[in-house]
């Protein structure tokens, strides 16, 4: 207890300096401040349920219709618990990281602690060459996955450009979040991206109720196994969305506060996604199947092009999150990082947007790309690395000794953490990147063979005029459009 107290006592001090010293500057501008530069516990919850659930808010239902409404809510229930564990374990890590380095004078207030610094730090260049891999490509997959959603979702609202059109202007407004420094800055951003997400996850929730059910609705998942697995690796990239959890730990003031708030960040997005998947599943059953984005079964209102232009800003949020820790590994590699000029950093950030772009335009796959890179890509980013890294960190009496964080009694001290982190990383290998990488890989090569790479509207209606014979067979393809349901109030476009 002794050494935990003396490392809270050594992270504490330096960012109690580094508040001392924010709080003197901006006395000249306290309302910048308030609305720009955060640090508190407070903060950090913002900022991880905003960032946890953004358009897979939108293809969860899809899931459902995958898995079944049992299987879908015990699933959320069972990865956010896994989550919230690894989350808390990768706090520690970067607990016990920081707290070496500050006894050793280290100074990171012009420097920006990411997770494969702390692989580095606590076993070596070869777990930090792997986890670097690992956490980049999702991180640039998952920016990918936000930018596709842009152009799925406006196409409901503006149906005159096709997506791949859109996705070219969005990918331009992205591009802006190179002019976000650091996490401190996405205060209001996160505030009002979770804002955004409760309102669109209560508008799918009550419009579903009020439209009711479907005539002939049919509830038949799961049905094959494909499918099952396929919408099980949607809900683990769901609960996966802490790649990011070093980059906010080091921007809260006392980062060692942070070992619960991923876990309360999880129980609030499950309000969300609970509710708004069964709702819409219940009303639409199976043609969910064919319509991958809820937002394209609902009729076009009001209250629906609100939820659309909430989601797209909440995405553009959201890409800043997924891209912001990719900015700093490439100041880093370019020697930019502690460069104190915002524009010159802004414009070396450049050309992390082009591949981002330019992948959102060969996989257009909106659905079936979230469930590809949640088993190929979070099940070692955020599940395997962090729980083996945990083990073989502490693997040695002296390590467990010293630690700065010893694991709490109802957890069952280092046995059961050990335990635990087994578990998980058995489960996930398995099941996650086993079962879960088979099934995701047929579905997202199907996407590729029935309607090519470079697609230019992905799941775009047919035109008028084939709306009356009857779609084609695409085989094991889920998200194949559906044929068009003509509604007296329905804009809408199937997905």
């Amino acid at each position: 207890m002794g050494s935990e107290k003396a490392g809270e006592t050594v992270i504490v001090g330096n960012y109690v300096e580094m508040e001392a010293a924010e709080k003197s500057k901006g006395m000249k501008n306290k309302f910048s401040k308030f609305f720009w530069h955060g640090g508190s516990v407070y903060d950090a919850w913002f900022s991880c349920a905003s960032n946890q659930v953004a358009q897979v808010l939108l293809t969860l239902p899809y899931s459902f219709s995958q898995l079944g409404v049992l299987s879908g809510i015990l699933l959320q229930l069972f990865y956010g618990l896994l989550g919230s564990w690894t989350a808390y374990i990768i706090s520690v890590l970067y607990v016990e990281y920081r707290t070496r380095k500050e006894r050793e004078k280290v100074d990171f207030r012009n420097h920006v602690i990411q997770w494969f610094e702390v692989l580095d730090g606590l076993l070596g260049k070869h777990w930090r060459n792997v986890g670097l891999a690992f956490n980049c490509t999702f991180l640039l997959f998952g920016s990918v996955i936000q930018l596709i959603a842009c152009a799925s979702n406006i196409y409901y609202i503006n149906d005159n450009l096709d997506k791949r059109t859109w996705t070219y202007i969005f990918g331009a407004c992205c591009a802006t979040t190179v002019f976000i420094p650091s996490f401190h800055n996405y205060r209001i951003w996160s505030f009002l991206g979770l804002l955004m997400t409760t309102y669109t996850a209560w508008y799918l929730t009550v419009a579903s109720l009020l439209h009711g059910q479907v005539d002939g609705v049919r509830h038949s998942g799961p049905t094959k196994l494909v499918l099952y697995f396929t919408g099980a690796t949607n809900i683990l990239y769901t609960f996966g969305g802490h790649a990011v959890t070093v980059e906010i730990m080091h921007a809260m003031w006392k980062p060692q506060k942070f070992k619960a708030i991923y876990l309360l960040a999880t129980v609030y997005v499950m309000t969300l996604t609970l509710p708004s998947a069964a709702a819409v599943y219940w009303a639409f059953g199976d043609m969910l199947l064919g319509h991958s984005n809820a937002f394209s079964l609902l009729p076009r209102t009001p209250f629906r092009d609100m939820a659309v232009i909430l989601m797209l800003i909440h995405q553009f949020i959201t890409f800043g999150f997924a891209c912001t820790p990719l900015y700093f590994v490439w100041e880093k590699a370019i020697g930019m990082h502690e460069c104190k000029s915002l524009c010159k950093r802004a414009a070396t950030r450049l050309p992390v947007v082009i591949p981002i772009w330019f992948l959102a335009i060969i996989f257009p796959f909106f659905g079936p790309i979230n469930s590809t890179v949640g088993s190929l890509l979070v099940s070692f980013t955020v599940y395997i690395i962090p729980a083996l890294a945990h083990i073989f960190t502490y693997r040695s009496a002296t390590a467990r000794e010293n630690a700065v964080d010893q694991p709490p009694k109802y957890f069952g001290r280092w046995a059961g953490t050990f335990t635990i982190n087994t578990f998980i990383v058995v489960w996930v290998l398995i099941v996650g990147f086993g079962f879960g990488g088979w099934a995701s890989m047929i579905n997202f090569v199907d996407q590729i063979d029935t309607f090519g790479l470079f697609t230019k509207c992905y799941q775009c209606p047919a035109p008028a005029v084939a709306a009356s014979s009857p779609p084609p067979s695409h085989g094991l393809n889920t998200t194949a459009a559906a044929p068009l349901h003509h509604h007296p109030f329905n804009n809408s476009r199937s997905h």
